[in-house]
């Protein structure tokens, strides 16, 4: 299948295909210089499927975790594409998932002031979300994609074959951006995460999913309004990944997804669908509840871009299928996150 992010000049392509890394230089024009980002976790041989139909590919392998999507490692990247002799015509490939993504996006946004990017992700998450729409960043210390660009790929490359190899809690972590965006805007995807099996209908939720945020994407490219509809639930899951997230030292505790199924809870202001939202969490093997500073989480949270003049904006879900943009004094949110 293929879907195309209509956005003038910059409009892409994404394939949705199984078998499709296979057939990428059938797709893209990979005679020239490819530089190649995955990273450890991901397997080796998705990387070499790529370099193998390139002219002259490189493949740099970083870390894998949120760690990765640092300065340091950034600065590293472009080094290894200079001294390898990369230039303006040549391109980057990411495979694997939204860190991966993020990161490799950024490298090629910014080397020589912008080079063709293509998103091979290889995760539920990146495969659902990340992957398109054109936000690449790395992280500050603690605090997430505060350091990026709009940088709209050329391609992407959304091959569902790849998740056979996804432990089975990084495949769940990934649907649980799926969750937020039927709670936002498509009630049938989300009777489906009720009633049916995900790994039978996985497809279909791939596809919905991606065509939800195409046409948000394809209304709103650099967030000026309606585009913010997609943090449901990412400006206290950010908060908690900050505290809680695994990553860098941090060896234990939650992923991005679940983080985010943890944030849209207390946003859902019906009671009923609460319930409901909390039943699917929990078919899904995602947390409903955790333990973490909420102190911590607070002051991440004031630290967020959508942080300003003593309030931040929140997304709240009224009911199935509909959301509202709420601006919330620091008072008020310190009550959503300390339950006071």
């Amino acid at each position: 299948m293929k879907l195309t992010m209509r956005l003038g000049a910059r409009s892409y392509d994404i394939i949705l295909k199984r078998g499709a890394l296979k057939n990428l230089s059938a797709l893209i024009n990979l005679n020239r210089k490819v530089f190649i980002v995955t990273d450890s976790g991901v397997p080796a041989q998705y990387a070499e499927t790529v370099r193998a139909q390139c002219k002259e590919g490189l493949v740099y392998t970083v870390p894998q975790g949120e760690g990765s999507k640092s300065l340091a490692v950034y600065q590293k990247l472009l080094e290894a594409m200079l001294e390898a002799g990369f230039g303006r015509g040549d391109a980057v490939v990411a495979v694997g998932g939204g860190v991966v993504g993020d990161l490799a996006g950024f490298v090629a946004a910014t080397y020589m002031r912008g080079v063709d990017f293509v998103n091979c992700p290889t995760t539920t998450l990146s495969q659902i979300d990340s992957s398109i729409g054109g936000k690449v960043a790395v992280d500050l210390g603690r605090t997430k994609n505060i350091v990026g660009a709009f940088w709209q790929p050329k391609l992407v490359v959304v091959d569902p074959d790849t998740l056979a190899t996804l432990p089975r809690r990084h495949f769940v972590n990934g649907l649980a951006e799926s969750v937020k965006m039927s709670l936002t805007c498509d009630a049938e995807l989300f009777q489906m995460f009720e009633t049916c099996d995900v790994d039978a209908e996985l497809e279909t939720i791939i596809r919905r999913s991606l065509l939800i945020k195409k046409s948000v994407v394809e209304r709103d490219e650099t967030e000026q309004g309606l585009r913010a509809i997609l943090n449901f639930g990412h400006t206290l899951g950010h908060g908690i990944e900050a505290v809680k997230g695994i990553g860098g030292r941090r060896k234990t505790g939650l992923y991005h997804g679940e983080c985010v199924a943890l944030g849209m809870l207390p946003m859902i202001e019906d009671r009923q669908l609460q319930k409901r939202t909390r039943a699917v969490l929990r078919k899904l093997g995602l947390p409903c509840r955790a333990s973490y500073n909420k102190e911590k989480v607070l002051s991440y949270m004031l630290h967020d871009k959508k942080a300003r003049g003593g309030s931040i904006t929140l997304v709240k879900v009224p009911g199935l299928g509909c959301w509202r943009l709420d601006k919330v004094p620091v008072s008020e949110l310190e009550t959503i996150v300390m339950g006071k």
